[in-house]
């Protein structure tokens, strides 16, 4: 009864992804907020360029297709740190930890952060400064829990809270993602997923910085006038991709990915993705690449996206210590323009 009830579930996420596909509206390009939620923290699934929506296991899955965090060992954690977007002076930095509750069920935690630097306060009357800084700030925490259903089907749930904030304004809001992981064949090379990300109502900003004070010529007396501000939206999305592998030998296997994402507020995506992996008996390496493509990316003055669509990396993953823990060390690269390379580095310790 289970796997027929998980075969509807998977037959009506294709069909909402269907539906999903062609009901975008260019107009609406651009006009969410929390962008944040879009850069993905992680430098192994993003260096194959977020294509592995049916393959990426662990911590990542939290960011690509939450139903992969079902394939954790026991426990890993992660730490990633990315110069977003070039020279443009954002630290972005990641942590995560997956942990193993029973031989089906995994919990994953993880925070992502966001600063900019200190920025001059100025006012009307002090318009060069020099009355202090401020420092915004982007947080992202994520809860998610993910389950195997069977072998062939995982799937999983979690919660984003975000924040957004400077020196007397603020924000803050509550998502959702979903996902479900189909896995076949006689090797289990074969690999379906489906994801909805990002699915919460809209945020709003508020405090001290849309407050006035005014003053009643009339009777003399002050009082605080607030203004009213414009929510928005946040910029949900509904992915789906499949993966197959090309298994060389037992130590030798090559990746291909390929999905598709379709934006609310955004151009659609399609993206392809590469992973080869080469294996000893206490060492492992992976080289990857990836490709984005939407609507006028080879445009320059059309397109509305900073990325331009290559990524790469690589990761190397070593056994230490008498429990052979798993240390790796990863590295990943994104285009952009006009910022330049957007380049993030990392670290997984992954226990048996």
């Amino acid at each position: 009864m289970l796997l027929h009830k998980l075969k509807f579930y998977l037959g009506t996420a294709f069909m909402l992804t269907y539906t999903f596909t062609f009901a975008g509206n260019e107009d609406r390009v651009g006009s969410a907020g929390a962008s944040q939620l879009l850069a993905n923290p992680w430098s192994r699934s993003l260096a194959s360029g977020d294509a592995g929506v049916a393959t990426t296991n662990g911590i990542e899955a939290t960011f690509i297709n939450i139903a992969g965090l079902a394939y954790t060992d026991k426990t890993q954690l992660k730490f990633n740190y990315t110069n977003w977007l070039g020279n443009s002076g954002i630290r972005f930095s990641s942590a995560g930890l997956a942990q193993r509750l029973s031989e089906s069920s995994v919990l994953g935690i993880s925070v992502q952060s966001m600063s900019f630097g200190d920025i001059p306060i100025t006012t009307v009357e002090n318009p060069e400064g020099g009355i202090g800084v401020f420092s915004p700030k982007v947080n992202i925490i994520n809860l998610g829990y993910s389950k195997l259903f069977t072998h062939s089907i995982s799937g999983g749930i979690n919660v984003k809270v975000l924040s957004e904030s400077i020196s007397n304004l603020g924000s803050t809001g509550v998502a959702l993602d979903a996902g479900i992981r189909y896995v076949t064949g006689e090797k289990d090379q074969i690999k379906m997923g489906i994801t909805l990300k990002n699915v919460g109502p809209p945020m709003k900003q508020s405090g001290d910085g849309i407050s006035t004070q005014v003053t009643y010529l009339s009777t003399g007396q002050t009082a605080t006038l607030e203004q009213r501000t414009q929510a928005y939206e946040l910029p949900s999305l509904l992915a789906m991709g499949a993966s197959y592998d090309f298994i060389f030998n037992a130590n030798s296997k090559l990746t291909t990915m390929a999905s598709f994402t379709g934006n609310s507020f955004s151009n659609d995506q399609y993206r392809l993705g590469l992973d080869y992996s080469m294996s000893g008996e206490h060492i492992a390496f992976n080289v990857r690449a990836g490709y984005v493509y939407e609507k006028n990316l080879m445009s320059v003055d059309n397109r509305t996206n900073a990325l331009t669509g290559f990524t790469s990396g690589f990761s190397v993953d070593a056994l230490v210590g008498k429990n052979k823990t798993a240390l790796g060390l990863e590295y990943a690269v994104r285009m952009s323009s006009p910022f330049g390379l957007i380049h993030t580095f990392g670290t997984t310790i992954s226990i048996k």
